[in-house]
């Protein structure tokens, strides 16, 4: 391989190596559901820890201003596309709205042209209807729930297999469901690892592990509860607990690359869905906001990238989100993002400043809007719940009604959005504001669930009925 000298002389200098796409690593992607920035140790919680992700994050590039969206569907949409999620027809978590379009290239299909072959663990939440499941968007190995919770069934095609908990659930297998015994994130994690030991030698892979923990119902196993109970308020406790199991499988993880010998030929990425929730009266990392907020609470996650030998650990505090994995990862797997795909990504790749923590990074504007308005009520939700930010400023309109109601703040000097600067800053909110009236224009004519009508049975209930029969 002609990039092995160069390689060879990069490590005999530095024990951390700008990376080629011919490598071609493994890829882990771990992401928790409703988990916000200050639901870690390592970000500091002062009650809760996280010994296992404190020391991945010790290991990792460290994204301190990666932002998602406010709720879980647009998000995953966003990761998979590498684009805003509403361009993907991505507006809601549920009626529909939170199926991605058929014509969306996913970031798995991508990796397909580098020859990896992809598994996905727990979560998807991007359609339940078949024509919309995993495996019609280049996952090859499927282990998921339905709807965006295991046990959630809502009118339309969302919902889960019936009767399910948190525990011993019933996940569908490659189309057909398994009753499955243990808790769900354990059982997740423990698929995803048998799969990951079963694909040794065999070429890369992708390993999507996406819990539905720590999102509520908060149904957690008592010992895990127990580690907390008397610390903090009930809710609390049980939140935590979720979490303290998360950290647990993800010590189990880690310690099983390691085992297979794979840990330097994979990167583990890990991140979280949106904002806080539960946790947040408790602490949120000085941030105002939480989930389903257009505030820097509501958007505002860690990301670690850990890749041993290649990627330095230290904080990247490049202004980075969820729309830059897709042609991160492509860059770095040398997959090709088709002609007619790369024009519409809105993401960029953050191998510049994977490489060099100090590496030039142009400045960039990001659109939030939570989504979320009534069915027929788009016209009337531009400014409702929206911001747009660059690397100084985010202007935030939280209106409830929809009347437009900016509020400008500077985030380098003010990072707990607490004074409005509009008044001082009046050039920011006018290019800001133009900018993002210009986007919600753009989006418009590309989102394609608005107004749709669901089956009448949703599909993960009719599929179990016809498996095991009416319960």
């Amino acid at each position: 391989m002609r990039l092995l000298p160069v390689l060879l002389l990069c490590a005999s200098v530095s024990p951390w190596c700008a990376f080629a796409a011919a490598d071609k690593p493994n890829i882990v992607v771990v992401i928790t559901d409703d988990q916000g920035y200050g639901d870690f140790s390592f970000t500091g919680n002062p009650v809760l820890k996280t010994p296992h992700l404190d020391a991945l994050a010790a290991a990792s590039a460290r994204f301190t201003d990666f932002n998602v969206s406010p709720t879980c569907a647009p998000t995953r949409a966003a990761l998979m596309t590498g684009r805003h999620e509403f361009k993907s027809g991505v507006t809601h978590t549920i009626n529909e709205r939170e199926r991605l379009s058929p014509k969306a290239t996913t970031l798995p299909q991508i990796l397909k042209s580098a020859g990896y072959t992809n598994g996905i663990f727990g979560k998807w939440h991007l359609g339940d209807e078949d024509a919309y499941q995993p495996d019609r968007r280049g996952f090859d190995e499927v282990f998921i729930h339905g709807a965006g919770g295991i046990g959630q069934s809502y009118a339309g095609s969302c919902g889960d297999a019936p009767g399910n908990t948190y525990l011993n659930p019933a996940i569908k297998h490659n189309g057909t469901f398994v009753k499955t015994d243990g808790y769900c994130t354990d059982v997740f994690f423990s698929q995803a690892t048998k799969w990951i030991e079963s694909r040794k030698g065999k070429g890369p892979f992708l390993a999507w592990i996406a819990t539905n923990a720590p999102h509520a119902p908060l149904q957690v196993r008592p010992e895990d509860e127990a580690r907390y109970a008397g610390k903090v308020p009930p809710q609390v406790a049980k939140f935590f607990g979720m979490i303290a199991n998360i950290d647990d499988n993800v010590g189990r993880l880690l310690a099983k690359l390691k085992d297979l010998d794979l840990e330097r030929d994979t990167i583990v990425i890990f991140l979280t869905d949106n904002g806080g929730t539960v946790g947040c009266d408790l602490y949120n990392a000085g941030m105002r906001g939480k989930k389903v907020t257009p505030w820097q609470g509501g958007v505002r996650v860690p990301l670690l990238v850990r890749w041993p030998g290649k990627i330095a650990p230290g904080d990247r505090p490049q202004l980075a989100a969820h729309i830059d994995l897709l042609p991160t990862l492509a860059e770095i797997t040398g997959a090709t993002i088709p002609d007619a795909v790369k024009p519409t990504l809105d993401g960029r790749s953050l191998v510049p400043v994977l490489n060099d923590a100090s590496a030039a990074w142009a400045d960039r504007t990001l659109v939030t809007h939570a989504g979320r308005w009534a069915s027929g009520e788009r016209a009337k939700a531009q400014y409702r719940n929206c911001s747009i930010r660059d690397a100084r400023f985010s202007l935030v309109s939280a209106s409830k009604d929809g009347a437009k109601a900016w509020q400008l703040f500077d985030l380098k000097a003010d990072p707990g959005q607490q004074t409005d600067v509009a008044g001082t800053h009046p050039d920011a909110v006018k290019r800001l504001a133009a900018e993002y009236d210009r986007w919600w224009a753009d989006v418009q004519p590309l989102m394609v669930n608005e107004g749709a009508k669901g089956p009448a049975v949703n599909p993960f209930k009719e599929q179990y009925e016809k498996q095991f029969g009416r319960r």
